[in-house]
């Protein structure tokens, strides 16, 4: 026997929704490469950056390191939105953190202008995250602890001249950061 919408209590009938389950859009140019997370009896280790002969970061073709940093978020932090005009970054999340990291492609001439991204780092994944520049990004710690990104940078960080554009926090919209529920 089946049921149909009528067969639900008037006060449920009109909250019932259907997820989705097609992909969400994504940025032209944001990658995800997936790291190899080897654990044993003793704990676990993950190469996270491997360079090639000319210096390039393997799997991001053109992307010489030139700087490394480390974040840390404290429980609730929101660090959006960063934006540059000529630095990409490449981001990690370790696997014992959770971060919610935002998204949005700034960039007027882009197949994926104006489109919106939400991406969980951590939580139990290796990956690094390549964000090209004029796409605005930012992270969200959900958690209650503390949590870290390591970020890799193919520019050197300038106070004469910072590449460190910003926009507002809520640039995506009001309930871009809220956890999602449901």
């Amino acid at each position: 026997m089946t049921l149909a919408p009528s067969d639900l209590g008037p006060e449920f009938r009109d909250m019932v929704t259907t997820q989705q389950y097609d992909p969400a859009p994504r940025i032209d140019g944001i990658r995800l490469i997936d790291l190899r997370l080897m654990s044993d009896d003793g704990g676990s280790f993950a190469e996270l950056v491997r360079l090639d002969e000319e210096g390039n970061l393997e799997g991001v073709p053109g992307f010489k390191v030139r700087q490394s940093s480390y974040s840390l978020m404290l429980p609730g932090a929101i660090k959006a939105f960063h934006l540059h005009y000529n630095q990409e970054d490449v981001w990690f999340v370790p696997p014992t953190d959770r971060i919610l990291v935002g998204l949005i492609d700034a960039r007027k001439d882009s197949p994926s202008y104006n489109v919106r991204m939400r991406i969980a780092m951590g939580g139990g994944k290796t990956q690094l995250l390549y964000i090209p520049r004029g796409v605005a990004h930012g992270a969200a710690n959900l958690t209650a602890q503390p949590a870290v990104i390591f970020y890799y940078v193919n520019q050197h960080f300038s106070l004469a001249d910072p590449d460190e554009r910003r926009l507002p926090w809520d640039a995506g919209g009001k309930d871009f950061w809220e956890m999602t529920r449901g």
